[in-house]
């Protein structure tokens, strides 16, 4: 079972951590384990109360009448609203508890009803990437079950891929090969890129993972890309990442490089000059509507 702080409950139901203690306090809501230095956690047990508890609040209903609730009640209100015209906080709530209990059919249901109202693309920013955003600072802080984020991660990771095979490949668009470094595994923000881009106009060679540089300049000179594009999350190790982008930006002279991920975004990085940094999504989408305009325009 995952152990949380009470500021994880806060960063997971936008509760704040004092608004909780109160709660605990007058209504008797948990009963928290101790550490050793007398610090308060929590279990998945609590989390998907104060969860369950925010998505009725946030519908209008009194905390004094949720607390009073049996638990069965509790849950039988939660499912009434889980499949309504739900705010974004509550969509994440929502999958979040998904997550806890490993509810794939709940998972892929409540991410199907978003993308019918809201389409893929806004589903992806607005509720998915701050979801991960959400799940990965606790999976790094080691909050939750590493199982639990793997087993989001291939879910959304199958969502991507169906998503991506449904698009038409432009034969004349601008060509990206996209791919991690060696040894780096968090594949979810290139896969969005990859449909972003295939959606817009442009063609791509989706590499994936641990790409080796040497493998990798084989195949761009067989390919003379318009674009590569890549993410360091994990590796190469911080103190490794300069030299990494040094190489890229000589390795792939003619063309521009693309680069994004924490080791990257918002570091004191000499950045070679075809090489450039995506610090946010808006990034993304401004080379991708580029792409589709030039596309109209051709």
């Amino acid at each position: 079972m995952s152990v949380y702080s009470i500021k994880d409950l806060e960063h997971l139901s936008g509760i704040k951590a004092h608004t909780i203690r109160i709660w605990e306090q007058r209504y008797d809501l948990f009963s928290p384990q101790r550490t050793a230095t007398n610090i308060r956690f929590y279990n998945d047990d609590d989390l998907k109360l104060i969860l369950n508890i925010a998505s009725l609040k946030n519908h209008g209903i009194k905390i004094s009448k949720i607390v009073a609730m049996p638990e069965d009640v509790l849950a039988d209100e939660v499912r009434k609203i889980e499949f309504e015209d739900l705010s974004h906080e509550d969509q994440i709530s929502a999958l979040t508890l998904a997550m806890i209990d490993l509810d794939e059919k709940s998972f892929a249901s409540l991410l199907e009803l978003s993308i019918e109202k809201m389409g893929f693309e806004k589903t992806m920013v607005e509720i998915i990437y701050p979801f991960m955003r959400k799940i990965g600072i606790l999976w790094l802080t080691n909050a939750i079950n590493p199982a639990q984020e793997h087993f989001i991660s291939q879910l959304v990771r199958q969502k991507l891929i169906v998503a991506t095979d449904h698009t038409q490949t432009n034969e004349n668009g601008p060509l990206f090969l996209l791919f991690l470094p060696e040894g780096e595994l968090h594949e979810l923000g290139l896969l969005y890129a990859n449909f972003l881009l295939r959606s817009r106009g442009a063609r791509t060679v989706f590499f994936g993972q641990t790409v080796p540089l040497e493998a990798l300049e084989e195949v761009y000179h067989k390919l003379n890309p318009d674009y590569l594009m890549t993410s360091i999350t994990t590796s190469p190790e911080s103190k490794d990442v300069q030299q990494y982008i040094k190489r890229l930006g000589t390795r792939f002279k003619n063309s521009i490089v693309y680069i994004t991920g924490s080791r990257v975004v918002g570091q004191d990085i000499e950045i070679p000059t075809n090489v450039s940094v995506l610090n946010q999504f808006e990034d993304l989408n401004q080379i991708t509507r580029d792409i589709a305009i030039n596309k109209s325009q051709g």
